[in-house]
């Protein structure tokens, strides 16, 4: 099975969840709603960098943690609350369950999934194994149990270079799954010899070169900061390349007032409570070539809200299930990663992924 004969299944973007708009006071009412009913249910609020902002700063408020999907099951798994309730997309709750599968493990909405994930099915992205045995199969975070399963590896983008680098120097052969664009990036920056599952995120996807350097010209003295799910062409006129937290970490300690953004808008929430004085600009996914699926935002991380988390939290539905066999095998190379990382003395807390 070659990579040409690939046919990826057709993905049907959701349209962005158009919820109510709240008042302050009614959002600070179902926030303390919510935070009576985790405290009652011996719960812990964990919500991903791309979630809504209201949901980020309940989290915080509430003893849980805003961060990547790794982090996010870590912290999970170091709480003595026996329910996680993770906003975010499917998988990040599959890897939340995966760690800890003494938990609870629910989510606002069990349909918010992610392009990454849909466009990698397991039992098509177990023959392109089959079809390469002399590879070692590294897998990105954003995908299912099921493929985490078939994985020597899982990385986070905050790890994947020094695992990568790790491998090639063992003289090993890397299979990547299944983000295109960074496995390329991976590959440029470590020379390892590498084959692609042909995924892309359709967030990243559509950050636009020409469009990005327009918007440089208008802005000569802003830093750009692009995650690798981008395009090569974006990701060479980065100044910074790097994971959800890297790029956090670049505007809260760069010197530039300005900075432009390749990635989730949802990130802003965080980049401005580091740096509340510096100026942020989203990237541009207008220009040749655009469509806005997504508009610099995950139609799937947009299901998630204050609303259907509080009908979540009353209903006691939308849990997260894993087949014993599968969770036994998925374990393995996340745990191969977490031992790296110990090993190396690499930190992984936020180290940042999707």
């Amino acid at each position: 099975m070659s990579v040409a004969s690939i046919k990826l299944p057709t993905i049907q973007v959701p349209p962005h969840p158009q919820w109510p708009d709240l008042t302050p006071d009614e959002v600070a009412a179902l926030k303390n709603k919510i935070s009576a009913q985790l405290q009652a249910q011996d719960a812990v609020l964990v919500a991903h960098y791309y979630t809504d902002a209201n949901l980020q700063s309940l989290a915080e408020e509430t003893g849980g943690c805003v961060a990547d999907s790794l982090e996010m099951a870590r912290f999970g798994a170091a709480q003595d609350a026996q329910t996680l309730v993770v906003c975010g997309v499917r998988f990040m709750g599959e890897t939340a369950k995966i760690l800890n599968p003494e938990k609870r493990v629910i989510m606002p909405d069990l349909n918010a999934t992610c392009s990454l994930d849909e466009g990698c099915p397991a039992e098509q992205f177990s023959a392109f194994c089959d079809a390469h045995p002399e590879h070692r199969v590294v897998v990105y975070a954003n995908t299912s149990a099921e493929v985490k399963a078939r994985s020597d590896w899982v990385v986070t983008s905050g790890i994947a270079l020094p695992i990568v680098k790790y491998l090639a120097q063992r003289g090993e052969k890397i299979l990547w799954a299944p983000d295109r664009h960074l496995g390329s990036y991976v590959q440029r920056v470590t020379g390892a010899e590498m084959i692609f599952w042909p995924g892309s995120c359709v967030v990243h996807e559509e950050f636009k070169s020409v469009a990005l350097e327009r918007t440089r010209r208008l802005h000569p003295d802003a830093a750009v900061l692009v995650h690798p799910e981008s395009p090569q062409n974006v990701i060479d006129q980065a100044d910074v390349v790097g994971s959800t937290t890297a790029l956090i970490k670049a505007v809260a300690e760069m010197d530039n007032q300005e900075f432009i953004v390749a990635t989730d808008g949802g990130i802003f929430y965080k980049m401005q409570q580091m740096a509340p004085n510096k100026v942020l600009i989203e990237a541009p996914t207008a220009g040749e070539g655009a469509t806005c699926v997504s508009c610099a935002h995950c139609p799937w991380m947009g299901m998630n809200s204050l609303q259907n988390l509080s009908e979540v939290l009353e209903s006691d539905s939308n849990e997260i299930h894993i087949d014993s066999a599968v969770r036994e095998r998925a374990v393995v190379p996340i745990q191969r990663m977490l031992d790296f990382a110990a090993e190396h003395g690499i930190g992984m807390q936020n180290k940042g992924n999707a």
